[in-house]
């Protein structure tokens, strides 16, 4: 993964660091049936503002998990901040030695970082050993896809092999392979995409200016300039982003 200080600087001013709007982030909660009954265990959680929405409007109580210790002391504060800080609880650890077999979740969730396990087959299997009843549970992913065949070319400059990223179609298989069973899906468009890493970039561009002397602002300016030119060049036309809802496969 990317050194961690750049996207705790870059997302210092986003509320949901992935591209997908809050509207989404609530719909998936609708189609999960969330209640206060239901309990959530968010792998990867950022700044945890999917888990304080629905603690907010659902009743739910739940967990997020992060390796960033910036990322999780916002998110106790967006909890305290809407009043929802006695249904969650946020842990710094790294995600993918959190999951334990003895864990008793309606709903586990990695949206936007399913590197924790290697990819998403492993990242699901590991998900489903903290699930309550894995016949009635979900389990629920954000990942990346190719819109597009993607030229050596580009899967040079992006720095990730082909077959790392299915395109939808092998999303599909790679669910199968991992045993779980696609029901929904929410996919991100091109206005979620610009606004996730637009803010990002003007996030940097007010942070260097307001910290002229910051010690590592050449390194910071020059990651800036490389994402938005691989964003623009690349990253736009050639890769998806969606969310995804599924259910363990009964045996």
């Amino acid at each position: 993964m990317t050194n961690l200080w750049f996207h705790e600087i870059a997302e210092s001013e986003h509320r949901i660091q992935n591209p997908v709007s809050l509207a989404k982030v609530m719909r998936l909660a609708q189609i999960c049936d969330v209640d206060e009954f239901t309990r959530v265990l968010d792998l990867g959680c950022g700044k945890g503002e999917m888990l304080c929405q629905w603690a907010l409007h659902y009743g739910m109580k739940g967990t997020g998990v992060d390796i960033s210790e910036t990322f999780i002391q916002e998110a106790k504060e967006r909890s305290d901040e809407l009043k929802v800080w006695s249904q969650l609880h946020f842990d710094v650890s790294d995600a993918k030695d959190y999951v334990q077999p003895f864990h008793a979740y309606d709903i586990v969730s990695c949206i936007g970082a399913t590197w924790i396990g290697g990819g998403l087959v492993g990242t699901l299997k590991m998900m489903q050993e903290a699930l309550k009843d894995p016949e009635d549970g979900y389990l629920l992913v954000g990942d990346v896809y190719w819109k597009k065949e993607p030229t050596p070319l580009v899967c040079s400059e992006l720095g990730i092999q082909k077959d790392y990223i299915p395109n939808l179609a092998g999303i599909l298989d790679r669910f199968d392979e991992a045993g779980v069973e696609l029901l929904e899906m929410l996919i991100s468009n091109e206005d979620e995409w610009d606004d996730y890493y637009t803010t990002q970039w003007m996030t940097v561009h007010h942070f260097l200016r307001r910290n002229p002397e910051f010690e590592k602002a050449e390194e910071l300016r020059e990651w800036i300039d490389h994402q938005r030119r691989i964003y623009l060049t690349y990253d736009r036309e050639y890769l998806g982003w969606g969310m995804f809802v599924t259910r363990v496969l009964d045996e």
